[in-house]
């Protein structure tokens, strides 16, 4: 029997379609890719906080959270990372903009231990960084792979961020970041009465710098893939 002509023509096409199965799989946005490659790299604020339970002090002593203040904050390290628990005072430091100035913050400094990559100051409202205390004889940061742009992870609260050393404070107290930390933490970040009081962890990572220093987004980046290394190397 002959088949009518549109009838074949129907069939013909009905071989030539793509089955359910061999459909060609729909595309995935990047960005969306790129989230969940983020999310492979994601470390909780208690795998962190585990992973530095134990404190190795690399300190030749304690530092204080505040002037005045009683010495009880060593440095502790790994191989990988050095780290402390402490408060957090909000450092406003830098370049000028509406929320750090002279006007909000009576200390206030122009300048930053280490300027971004156009040799201006670090902006502590636009750049999540942390303060290290100045080189002395109870430690010296430099010997233990920590610089300018070293990544941090900052724990407080179950919650993770992740920064950069931008700035140096006294020689004898520990314990401070920008603005902008203080603000990703959720943390008031006035710096005339902000910051948080204590149980706020810096586990600075090792010989591992982003370039540039106010890279916002490498520095997450790094941090995430270096706090899954740690945590799993633990």
């Amino acid at each position: 029997m002959r088949l009518p002509s549109l009838m074949l023509a129907a069939v013909g096409l009905a071989l030539l379609a793509p089955s359910a199965s061999q459909a060609a799989a729909p595309r995935v946005p990047t960005e969306l890719l790129e989230k969940r490659v983020a999310q492979k790299d994601d470390v909780s604020a208690a795998d962190l906080l585990a992973r530095v339970r134990t404190c190795h002090p690399v300190s030749a002593g304690r530092y204080r959270t505040d002037a005045g203040a009683d010495r009880t904050v060593p440095v502790c390290g790994t191989s990988e990372a050095v780290f402390w628990t402490a408060d957090m005072d909000i450092d406003c430091d830098g370049r000028a903009g509406a929320k750090c100035n002279r006007r909000t913050d009576p200390l206030f400094s122009g300048s930053t231990a280490y300027p971004q990559s156009d040799g201006r100051p670090l902006s502590a409202e636009e750049v999540p960084y942390i303060v290290v205390p100045a080189p002395s004889g109870i430690w010296d940061y430099r010997e233990h792979g920590v610089h300018g742009g070293s990544v941090a992870a900052v724990v407080h609260d179950g919650r993770v961020r992740y920064a950069v050393v931008g700035d140096t404070g006294p020689r004898d107290v520990i314990g401070e970041a920008s603005y902008a930390t203080a603000e990703a933490l959720g943390i008031r970040a006035d710096p005339r009465g902000g910051g948080a009081a204590s149980d706020v962890t810096y586990i600075v990572f090792k010989d591992a710098r982003v370039r540039p220093i106010e890279d916002r987004a490498a520095a997450e980046t790094l941090g995430r893939r270096l706090s899954r290394r740690f945590v799993d190397g633990g």
